[in-house]
């Protein structure tokens, strides 16, 4: 038996394919029953599920309606944290988002890639962190190996491809440093979740 590139495989190297094969089917099927569970429209009800799948969620925290993600065991999520409506939370590596953190609609997190200088074209996998109280515009991009310091903003449409410093504001593509946030001890809570959303 070959592989796709016409390699010849041993005996061992077809049944750890098989075994990768199936187990993707079920990874992609577990994402899309949460993929329908993201629709439900109570907070609670997703949370559980959510949790029930691995992913970590803090108390006061809360995912509205229409997130998908991928291999969600790696995600985790702090205290009294809003995410906003049909975003994405790539686990294919650690996802870490910290406490009171505030997160728009349609802001897509990746920390998988391929490497398009490759000759095989492989993926490249990087963990993600966003520090405490930060705040993530609408329909931001976060690509894979970036770490947002605590209280750092980006603003909407921007697409983040190195690390940003604490309390920083940035915005653009790629995300540039804009100005400092001018202030200098964070301690707020963020409101409740919109009802049904």
């Amino acid at each position: 038996m070959k592989d796709k590139m016409g390699n010849i495989l041993s005996s061992e190297e077809i049944s750890k394919k098989v075994f990768n094969r199936f187990y993707s089917y079920y990874l992609d099927f577990k994402v899309m029953l949460l993929g329908l569970v993201g629709y439900v429209p109570f907070h609670c009800f997703r949370n559980f599920c959510y949790r029930l799948s691995g992913i970590k969620i803090g108390k006061g925290s809360t995912i509205h309606m229409g997130a998908r993600f991928f291999q969600p065991k790696n995600i985790s999520i702090g205290k009294d944290t809003i995410i906003g409506d049909h975003c994405f939370l790539d686990g294919r590596d650690s996802l870490k988002i910290g406490d009171h953190v505030a997160i728009a609609s349609q802001v897509l997190i990746y920390n998988s890639q391929h490497d398009v200088h490759s000759d095989d074209f492989k993926p490249v996998e990087k963990p993600v962190e966003i520090g405490d109280y930060c705040f993530i515009g609408a329909r931001v991009i976060i690509l894979p190996g970036v770490k947002i310091g605590r209280g750092a903003v980006v603003g909407s449409g921007a697409v983040v491809t190195k690390d940003i410093p604490e309390m920083t504001v940035v915005g653009g593509v790629p995300a540039r440093e804009i100005k400092k946030r001018g202030v200098s001890k964070l301690k707020y809570r963020l409101g409740r979740a919109r009802l049904f959303q």
